[in-house]
């Protein structure tokens, strides 16, 4: 065995497995089966080209040597995004850990009880600190979440707003410059007028329904809001606040102004900058949005027996359900570094939030009197963490600062931002006001002992917050730690058994791949900081989009869009775009198969799209006549088809370059979901299937951990017609010569996260990722021969192969009144992870084992589904007490003195030989999704709840 070679470590299945894999499918070789599953017609004729692969060793050093090129500075720049202390235990028992790295979104809570705990800790956080009823589990960064905001408020106009058409929304001047870029791409395709100005001198009308300020504000002036809320109270329009979460542990938090939604970004709560994110952003509202705040909510219930147990509540999937009436199209979330942030409010309780916070305002004010003995003039009266200072010459106080290794924020000629944040010292105050002396010709001032500050009392938090006893019990190290093992002891992740979730692509999140996110030189970087101190990244940056290029046949890749749905709505923008410089605004029929991801439609409509569903043939493939019929019928206004390729149906559809055709001969452009491209890489590509743009989603194909339901990734890849249309940022120059505005905050999006796929990229090379999808066919097709002959697969391509996953029908069962959730819930009680509930398909799961794990594997999965099959035969029709009703069964029945189940408790916990070595406990009983709707409860109790 070649012990330097990645794609031997990253492929499961090893050559003597893979020959028996063959036999049991029926075919001769690997070749014949992928020739008999992917059309000779896209079949590329060349392998890829690109470098050559990297042992774990050589990256290693490579990627040392890329984070040498990093420059590290000290950052005072803000706007945002601030250095921060990762605390090491969070550090290593979180972020570094594949229990809570690998784990998928927690749809089946049972096996998820960890993590939707850590969720309700950032809930709680997040509400107590805003002053709001209620908080979602996080959304992408601060500017998707304000457009959020904004969106949501459009949707809950009154009626009378409604009808008298009021579409504008003010945004103060002061807001964030990439915030105000996000709102302007994500409002103008909803018809929404943004107004710009004072906050001070605005006067509303009945024609607005909602504002947008920044607390504190860009510049670091603290406002009193409260007479502009007044105002705002008179036309019934609603405030949207940009809150720094950290300062609102000792100024007013806005939700005791009068704030109707409170957005932010949770960045300095422990997570590193990473050039740009993924940060958890937050979203916190009043209880009147319960039902239309995007995102998830994590809500508690009760479980069978009725213990409290918590589930993701409301908005589970509803672009699935509600498709194009869905009022978001944010399909993920950050989880992973949610639960950083809300570790970190558990790990330093709310006095510890108010050391740092205070600290911070007194090293500041430090600053402030420095200044003032400088002769300089400080704009802010009121302020936490920044100042604006009027200094002679700003180029020349640039100069200085980087000459001594720091970066200031530079307004204009005249004025300097400069933001502290927690990692800031006395030491550094004194460097800074060297800076500035030597700028301005002047002696330097130092100081000794930092100056206190005073905050106004209007501005000054009187309320308490983070009450619960969660807060309070694990402030030492060893208690923390304990405290994270417990959690991640109840939930499922892939380093327990395989996730064989279809369309989610859970493989392998390599080790040497995570390794670099750790290291200072890529974790600290500002996003802003001026390119030349960050060319490590941007080499990253440039070999990704060019290898991304590459691997999808197109000309030219943005990285911006931080989420899979934020890179199906980027690709319609710019696709939207490309017809507008045409002259054909008109253009706005999005045609969509009916078999699409729930989030194709809601991009759609987010994007200002018109959707037209395409119908299905009875095989599950895009009925080709109904599509050629739909486009001539829309030809005049038709922009766009949505595809996914192979199907969401598992299937290489023979037809798809006549679809892209019937689609360019009436003037549209041709969309491709990458969620399937793990069954394209090296074998076919979008460009030569006639697409035009693509988003990948780099946690699936690229490797970058699902983290309990984000991070992700999703890159835009495009044809050289749409790339000077490329997204943009108002801070950093990024996208093409007619880039569209922003679609999120930072130039690269989740950067950080970006060196994952950049790893593995480098350690296939060509070969390998060619080979790893040639596995991820391989098992796949070796489940369907193993399942086939029990259960019944709905599709198929025509010679009877599946591509990367498959659709199993359990529909056949609902006579002796088992539902496909029974399953899913009874495969908990074998070690599993269901796969993908009821889609596409409703009553089904969808299967995709990916090309990471091996045949025993794939074997324990197989022989588990096929033993449920045999306990339906022997239950009797509608047995409401059998194994499948009572799944998921927990070590506290089975160590309970009381049994009275008409099955053994070895036939509840250990239906399989396999299951006795390393047996997965659910830490809950079924839980009652019905009971947590009628009552909801979405944050941790105050412990004065405890102690009645």
């Amino acid at each position: 065995m070649k012990t330097d070679s990645f794609v031997l470590r990253h492929v499961g299945p090893r050559e003597n497995e893979a020959k028996e894999m063959i036999k049991t499918i029926g075919v001769s070789s690997v070749a014949e089966l992928i020739d008999k599953t992917i059309p000779s017609d896209i079949r590329l004729k060349n392998n890829l080209d690109l470098p050559k692969a990297m042992s774990e060793y050589e990256y290693i050093y490579h990627i040392q040597e890329l984070a040498n090129k990093n420059k590290l500075f000290k950052n005072y720049i803000g706007l945002g995004y601030h250095p921060t202390i990762v605390p090491g235990v969070i550090q290593r028992n979180i972020l570094e850990n594949p229990g809570w790295y690998t784990a998928y979104t927690p749809y089946q809570a049972e096996i998820a009880q960890g993590r939707l705990e850590a969720l309700l800790n950032f809930q709680t956080m997040v509400s107590e600190l805003t002053g709001m009823e209620l908080a979602n589990a996080s959304l992408l960064d601060e500017g998707t979440a304000a457009a959020e905001a904004m969106i949501m408020l459009l949707n809950n106009r009154t009626r009378e707003q409604k009808k008298a058409n009021a579409v504008q929304f003010f945004v103060s001047d002061e807001v964030l410059p990439q915030t105000i870029d996000v709102l302007k791409t994500r409002a103008f395709p909803l018809g929404v007028e943004l107004i710009f100005g004072n906050h001070n001198t605005f006067q509303f009308t009945e024609n607005v329904y909602g504002a947008l300020v920044q607390y504190p504000a860009k510049n670091g002036q603290v406002y009193d809001y409260e007479s502009f809320v007044e105002k705002a109270k008179t036309v019934n329009a609603k405030i949207a606040v940009a809150a720094d979460l950290l300062s609102l542990a000792i100024l007013t938090p806005p939700g005791e102004w009068g704030a109707d939604v409170v957005v932010g970004t949770t960045q300095r709560f422990g997570i590193p900058m990473g050039y740009g994110g993924p940060h958890a952003a937050y979203f916190a509202t009043k209880d009147d949005y319960k039902r239309t705040i995007p995102g998830r909510i994590i809500g508690v219930t009760v479980d069978k027996n009725g213990n409290r147990a918590l589930r993701m509540a409301l908005q589970t999937r509803e672009q699935h359900i509600k498709r194009e009436k869905a009022t978001s199209n944010i399909c993920t979330a950050q989880v992973l570094l949610a639960v950083m942030a809300g570790m970190y409010g558990v790990y330093h309780g709310p006095n510890g939030l108010k050391y740092i916070a205070n600290k911070i305002q007194n090293l500041t004010a430090t600053l402030n009197t420095g200044l003032q003995q400088l002769g300089l003039k400080q704009l802010n009266c009121v302020y936490f963490d920044t100042l604006s200072i009027e200094v002679t010459d700003a180029k020349k106080v640039k100069q200085v600062a980087e000459s001594k290794g720091v970066n200031f924020y530079y307004s204009t000629n005249k004025l300097v931002n400069i933001s502290i944040n927690e990692t800031t010292g006395l030491d550094d105050i004194n460097t800074i006001l060297e800076i500035l002396a030597e700028a301005e010709g002047k002696k330097a001032v130092n100081f000794n002992t930092e100056v206190e500050n005073v905050i106004p009392t209007n501005s000054k938090r009187t309320s308490n917050f983070m009450t619960n006893e969660v807060f309070e019990n694990y402030h030492s190290e060893t208690e923390l730690m304990r405290y994270i093992k417990k959690l991640e002891r109840k939930d499922l992740s892939l380093n327990h058994s395989m996730i064989s979730l279809g369309s989610c692509t859970m493989k392998l999140n390599a080790a040497t791949e995570m390794l670099p996110l750790s290291w200072p030189n890529w974790g600290v970087m500002h996003p802003f900081v001026p390119i030349e101190q960050a060319q490590g990244y941007q080499e990253v940056f440039k070999e990704t989009e060019a290898a991304l290029n590459e691997i999808t046949g197109f000309y030219a890749t943005s990285l911006q869009p931080n989420s899979g749905a934020q890179g199906e709505y980027a690709g319609l923008m710019v696709i939207k775009a490309f017809h507008d410089s045409q002259n054909n605004h008109h253009r706005n029929i999005c045609l969509i198969p009916a078999s699409a991801h729930g989030t194709n439609p809601a991009s759609a409509v987010m994007a200002g799209m018109e959707v037209i569903v395409t119908k299905s043939t009875d095989e599950g493939n895009i009925d080709v006549d109904d599509l050629r019929e739909k486009a001539e019928l829309h030809k005049d206004n038709l922009a766009a088809l949505m595809v996914t390729y192979p199907s969401t149906h598992g299937v290489f559809e023979s037809t798809i370059k006549e679809i892209t055709e019937i689609i360019h001969q009436r003037g549209g452009q041709v969309y491709m979901d990458g969620a399937n491209m793990n069954a394209q890489v090296g074998l076919t590509n979008p460009a030569t299937i006639g697409a035009d743009v693509c988003h990948l989603n780099l946690h699936k194909t690229f490797a970058i951990p699902h983290g309990g339901g984000g991070p992700g990734v999703g890159p835009i890849c495009v044809a050289k017609h749409l790339a000077p249309f490329l997204p943009s940022n108002p801070i950093i120059p990024t996208g093409g010569e007619n880039a569209i505005t922003a679609v999120s905050s930072a130039p690269w999006g989740s950067a950080l996260v970006i060196l994952i796929s950049y790893g593995y990229i480098k350690m296939l090379g060509t070969n390998g990722l060619k080979q790893a999808t040639i596995n991820a066919i391989l098992n796949a097709n070796y489940i369907k021969a193993r399942l086939e002959k029990e259960y019944k697969i709905l599709y198929s391509g025509e010679n009877g192969f599946a591509a990367h996953e498959m659709i199993v029908d359990f529909r056949e069962f609902k006579a002796k009144g088992i539902e496909v959730t029974d399953v899913a819930k009874r495969l908990m009680d074998y070690g599993y992870h269901a796969p993908t509930v009821s889609f596409p398909v409703a009553g089904t799961l969808m299967i995709e084992p990916t090309e990471s794990e091996n045949k025993a594997e794939l074997d324990r999965f197989c022989d588990a589904l096929l033993s449920i099959k045999n306990e339906i035969i022997e239950m009797a029709d509608n047995d409401t007490n059998s194994p499948l009703k009572n799944a998921p069964h927990t070590q506290e029945m089975l160590t309970s003195d009381n049994w009275d189940l008409p099955y053994s408790r070895e036939k509840a916990a250990f239906p399989l030989p396999y299951i006795k070595e390393n047996k997965f406990w659910p830490s809950v009983r079924r839980v009652d999704d019905a009971y947590g709707d009628r009552n909801l409860i979405c944050s941790c109790n105050p412990i004065e709840d405890y102690m009645n």
